[in-house]
């Protein structure tokens, strides 16, 4: 049936971003900074190379995740759509809430500090607003 709903699990900034509309919408945004935080779950990626492209300013995807640990899970992603992390479970329960009424939420890197093996990656969590 051609007028069937289908669930999609992109952000409506990466659907605007990825077609000619985007280019009309994106003067129309303003960001919202809402919170300071910090990627969560650095330590157990699998891949830690994905940590090697990361700088200051990056922006970063937000994605909800059906989690069994954790109901207001939040994927952290770079640019290539590659996991970062999480979102700490102590700060995610309002930006969950958000997300799933249909608000766009992203992350801007603000710092990162490398000790040893462990990178602390500080970031910004912002509502795009049109």
């Amino acid at each position: 049936m051609a007028n069937e709903l289908t669930e999609r699990n992109e952000n409506l900034i990466s659907i605007v971003s990825n077609n000619n509309l985007g280019d009309v919408l994106k003067p129309l945004t303003r960001e919202i900074h809402l919170f300071d935080s910090f990627v969560a779950g650095v330590t157990y990626l699998k891949d830690t190379s994905v940590l090697d492209g990361i700088e200051n300013g990056d922006r970063l995807t937000l994605q909800r995740e059906d989690n069994k640990f954790d109901d207001n899970a939040i994927l952290i992603l770079n640019s290539d759509n590659k996991k970062l992390g999480y979102v700490p479970e102590r700060d995610n329960l309002i930006f969950a809430r958000l997300m799933d009424a249909g608000k766009c939420l992203e992350a801007k890197v603000d710092s990162i500090e490398k000790k040893g093996t462990y990178t602390k990656i500080r970031i910004g969590i912002y509502l795009i607003d049109f």
